[in-house]
């Protein structure tokens, strides 16, 4: 059996627990799967790009991210345009990624899911997927324009006392905020075409999942391409409206979400707005996104859905 190098980097801020014992059961699995595997933990943020950026000058074979989406984010920006494949051992806690590759997720109760997830990804293959830019830095899952990412500046960071309780705080935020959000005049240009109006989202995804919803479902992840709605209106009854149809599936079609695909995009907003990627603050508009094509190596379970994909590799 040929060795395979790699290195797990290990936020231990994520997630609801300490994982590391776990990690070294993961390692062992590994092992005797041909991959020699060292464990680098993180200390503040910025490490895990630092760490994967690293691995891939060296060379390795694959980064395994055990955090959440917002740790995976960051190694993707290390080895963004390198040979070096990207895992994922979900221990945060929405796991988007994970989950759009149907991946088991780490619970308190099921802490064996991490080797599962391991196993997957190391008898599955290695594809290349595109990736978005967003002003200065490269994301995965979505960007946000806009109410979601004015919700996620007034959360992030969080601590671990608070991530324990899931999704709730976003729920809180939201209503909270939804009171008192009245949308911004926009001027969007997605690949030359106009769009102007007032808006309370922007919505640029790069994979099908948006939270645990399948809403860009005719994202690919290898096409080119990034998926993009815009949600128009005016306060909390187009806030609720919007949220209704996009969380039950009912959103494709309606005439107060634009609904385009791209590879380029440009927003400017009458008044400075919060911008997201990947689910942490990415400052303010005017916020310019593109599409870099397959420039992330991904390993992909045997368990993915087929529909991710627009291209035989």
């Amino acid at each position: 059996m040929p060795r395979v190098e790699g290195l797990i980097i290990y936020n231990p801020a994520a997630g609801p627990r300490d994982v590391k014992r776990e990690l070294r059961r993961v390692r062992r699995e590994l092992a005797r799967r041909g991959w020699s595997v060292e464990i680098e933990t993180t200390h503040r943020a910025g490490d895990a790009t630092d760490l994967a950026w690293q691995a891939a000058r060296e060379g390795l074979d694959g980064v395994w991210v055990a955090g959440g989406d917002g740790t995976v984010s960051e190694v993707v920006n290390g080895l963004v345009h390198s040979e070096t494949a990207l895992g994922v051992l979900p221990v945060g806690t929405g796991n988007v990624w994970a989950r759009q590759l149907r991946l088991p997720v780490y619970m308190l109760t099921h802490p064996f899911r991490l080797r599962e997830a391991a196993i997957a990804q190391a008898e599955g293959q290695v594809r290349s997927v595109d990736v978005g830019w967003l002003n200065d830095r490269y994301f995965l899952l979505w960007a946000g324009i806009g109410f979601d990412a004015q919700v996620t500046t007034e959360l992030e960071p969080r601590d671990r006392r608070t991530k324990r309780l899931g999704p709730l705080p976003y729920a809180v935020a939201a209503i909270t905020l939804a009171r008192e959000f009245s949308g911004v005049r926009t001027h969007a240009v997605l690949d030359g075409r106009a769009v102007r109006g007032r808006t309370l989202l922007i919505l640029v995804s790069n994979i099908q999942l948006y939270a645990f919803f399948p809403v860009a479902r005719r994202a690919r992840l290898d096409d080119g391409l990034l998926d993009v709605f815009i949600f128009k209106g005016l306060g909390l009854s187009y806030i609720l409206r919007h949220a209704a149809k996009l969380f039950s599936g009912r959103h494709l079609g309606d005439p107060q979400i634009v609904q385009r695909q791209a590879r380029q995009i440009t927003v400017w907003t009458e008044k400075p707005v919060a911008v997201q990627a990947d689910g942490d603050p990415g400052g303010m508009t005017p916020a310019s996104l593109r599409v870099v094509p397959r420039a992330l190596r991904i390993m992909v379970p045997p368990q993915a859905p087929p529909t991710l994909f627009s291209a035989e590799e």
